[in-house]
């Protein structure tokens, strides 16, 4: 904490025993338990009250409150040893505001008559009480307040274990692995009540353990064979004695490791994004898939088994407009398997919504009891479909048939085609000034069916007048050679200190004119052997060719270039070579290999592209529909931020919304559709019509 080192200290003469049967909370007098001591004036508090009514007193957050906020850190008693590095420390101060570590905690304990040598742990800490929590959660209290749930169990009804901040993957298994999906679950899941059946299970023990077919396979027939499923107890409320019988308990732990083993964050035990794991888990499974060989064969014994991410993957076409001559042009984008919406606010109604808040816990709730419910405002999905198709204007658009001059440029985006299965990310996380991630308070209303059919691309109509193809504009214009540079521009390279040669092939490499992108070539390229040689002749344009020839944007690369800020055009180039043109997973591919990257570039030119899983498997296109959906699977998420909180799934089985809060499995009353972070959608013309290539 950055309060620690200068911390107000209040000589107030108040000393506190080392004997933990001497500490109570002195706002109630009574409470013995959750006490928080405040290291600047001594108070003992209770913990913070949670969301639900349990948890503390909220003594000493009150305390803080009261005396103007200027005494933010205090200690949870009972979690004070000789380690005096494993006590659990807290700020409330609003720009920390969260766990903190506090160096010279020993010296403030010892003016308040507290010798740390010799004392013992006497409660949970703060992060054990959390992954205690999620695997305890009473349903009604997270997402369904005051209903009264059923619990059920059998094939696809089967929960998992929490192995400590795991609940982002359980749910996105569940809507995968766990029958909700035909396909996967022909391939991955039971043969019938046999869940040693499937082939991908039999494989050697040595060899097991790395497999992800195998473990995928392994995990999804338990889930969907439902003979792991302990007995019904009453209600979820009533304590089980078979629920901690490890025969009834799924414990992912092979699954997350054989997953998550060489990534940098779900290789850990922390909380981590929903969404990310799951386009994280399509691309392993894809890279497994695409390897399995024999192993894998589709349903009409056909030589086109596909991948996972067919199921998923849409392309979209952006229609753009050229602001100089009007000139129109078409543009497919490499497929994706997740439609990200941003939350237009400005098209939000604001009303006090009547269905329970589930995305409050803990202390993200600062109320006191019987304050009035705040108004949460509402946007509908509608809204946030035509906020991704709007138009949008592009400022650098570089245009070949102008011999790559710059010109502004309206683009539209539409569906090509309309998946099987469409997962949509709400995008309900922010930056805020702190540049830390923030929820925005929002309802979405998600109806049950939705029609995409007027977001389906047309292509080009009669009477448009279109770009004419690059093939047809001609080599010569489209690439710049030392006669066709921008003087202007090489002047200024060449004011600011650098050599012509060079000069000139930074602005080749960049188009011919822009300046700013030619200095970061430069920054780039400035130690290259033959930086200041003259070019040969004849070979002005092979630094342009070489980029053209990776197949992936310039455009996008110098972007990620800018916007990362930590990695060099040819890094982001390869990134995106490998992930078929894709951005955002570009950007995870480079994160996840920072501490090797070089390595992990050169071995590159050996593995297939990670994005190129349909076309790499067969030749068979994307599937295609009308573009009506039905609702089938929610996740949702509870906290403030993605790193932290809990995820619980919801799914529709048989009809019925079944929710999945890890262990626990019960029929839904009212599914939370107004505060999911995920929706999947099965196309309705699919339903009951499963795909034979699986």
């Amino acid at each position: 904490s950055k309060y620690a080192e200068g911390l107000s200290f209040v000589d107030n003469g108040v000393k506190v025993s080392s004997n933990p049967a001497d500490w109570k909370c002195e706002q109630t007098g009574e409470v013995t338990d959750h006490l928080w001591l405040n290291l600047s004036d001594g108070f003992i508090g209770g913990g913070r009250k949670n969301w639900d009514g349990s948890g503390g007193t909220n003594g000493a957050l009150d305390h803080f409150t009261a005396t103007g906020e200027k005494y933010p850190l205090v200690v949870k008693m009972g979690t004070i040893t000789d380690d005096i590095s494993t006590a659990d420390c807290y700020s409330y101060a609003k720009d920390e505001d969260g766990p903190v570590t506090i160096p010279n905690l020993k010296e403030l304990l010892e003016k308040r008559g507290i010798i740390v040598a010799g004392m013992q742990k006497t409660v949970k800490s703060t992060a054990e009480l959390e992954v205690e929590l999620n695997a305890t959660y009473a349903f009604d209290a997270i997402t369904e307040k005051g209903a009264h749930l059923v619990p059920v169990a059998g094939p696809g009804l089967q929960g998992l274990q929490n192995l400590g901040n795991s609940c982002y993957m359980n749910s996105v298994v569940q809507m995968l692995l766990g029958g909700s999906i035909p396909e996967l679950a022909s391939r991955y899941g039971s043969v019938g009540s046999d869940v040693t059946k499937n082939p991908l299970i039999r494989i050697s023990a040595s060899s097991a353990s790395n497999d992800l077919l195998c473990q995928a396979a392994k995990l999804s027939t338990a889930l969907t064979s439902g003979v792991f499923c302990r007995p019904l107890p009453e209600s979820v409320e009533v304590s089980d004695p078979s629920s901690s019988d490890p025969k009834y308990r799924l414990a992912p732990r092979m699954f997350k490791n054989v997953v998550g083993h060489d990534h940098v964050d779900f290789g850990t035990g922390q909380q981590q994004d929903a969404a990310q794991y799951f386009q994280y888990l399509l691309e392993k499974l894809d890279g497994a898939e695409l390897g399995a060989g024999n192993r894998l064969k589709s349903e009409d014994d056909s030589d086109a088994a596909l991948v996972t991410s067919h199921l998923f993957s849409y392309k979209t076409e952006s229609r753009l407009v050229c602001e100089a001559d009007s000139l129109i042009k078409y543009k497919e984008s490499p497929a994706e398997t997740m439609l990200s919406l941003r939350i237009p606010m400005s098209e939000a109604t604001t009303a006090v919504g009547d269905a329970p808040d589930v995305k409050r816990q803990k202390s993200e709730d600062s109320g006191e009891d019987g304050k009035e419910k705040k108004e949460v405002p509402t946007v509908t999905i509608d809204a946030c479909l035509n906020a991704w198709s709007a138009a949008t204007t592009i400022d650098d658009c570089r245009w070949p048939h102008l011999q790559n001059a710059v010109s502004r440029a309206t683009s539209t985006t539409r569906f090509a085609n309309f998946p099987r299965y469409l997962l949509v990310h709400m995008q309900r996380y922010e930056l805020g000034d702190d540049w830390q991630p923030h929820k925005i308070e929002v309802d979405i209303d998600v109806p049950e069916e939705i029609s995409l059919h007027t977001l389906r691309s047309t292509g080009p109509q009669d009477g448009e007048n279109l770009v004419p193809p690059e093939s047809e504009v001609g080599e010569a214009p489209a690439v710049p050679s030392a006669s066709t540079l921008d003087e202007n521009a090489l002047s200024q390279l060449i004011d600011m200190g650098f050599n012509m040669n060079g000069c000139k092939r930074a602005l080749m490499a960049v188009g011919g004119s822009n300046v700013e992108a030619a200095m970061n070539w430069v920054f780039e390229h400035n130690g290259d052997a033959d930086f200041n040689d003259p070019l040969p002749e004849g070979s002005e344009s092979a630094g342009v060719a070489a980029a053209s020839d990776s197949g992936v944007d310039e455009g996008v690369v110098m972007s990620l270039v800018e916007n990362l800020g930590c990695f060099s055009a040819d890094q982001v180039r390869a990134a995106l070579k490998h992930c078929n043109g894709a951005a955002d997973r570009a950007a995870d591919w480079l994160f996840s290999h920072m501490d090797d990257l070089d390595s992990a570039i050169a071995s590159l030119d050996n593995v297939a592209p990670a994005g190129n899983t349909v076309s790499s498997k067969s030749s068979v296109p994307l599937e295609d529909g009308d573009g009506k959906y039905n609702l089938v699977g929610l996740v949702s998420h509870i906290g403030k931020n993605t790193g932290s909180g809990h995820y619980v799934a919801h799914l529709k089985k048989d009809g019925k919304w079944v929710i999945f809060n890890d262990e626990k499995v019960a029929l839904s009353e009212h599914p939370p559709t107004r505060h999911a972070y995920m929706y999947l959608f099965q196309r309705s013309d699919t339903v009951g019509s499963p795909h034979a290539g699986y």
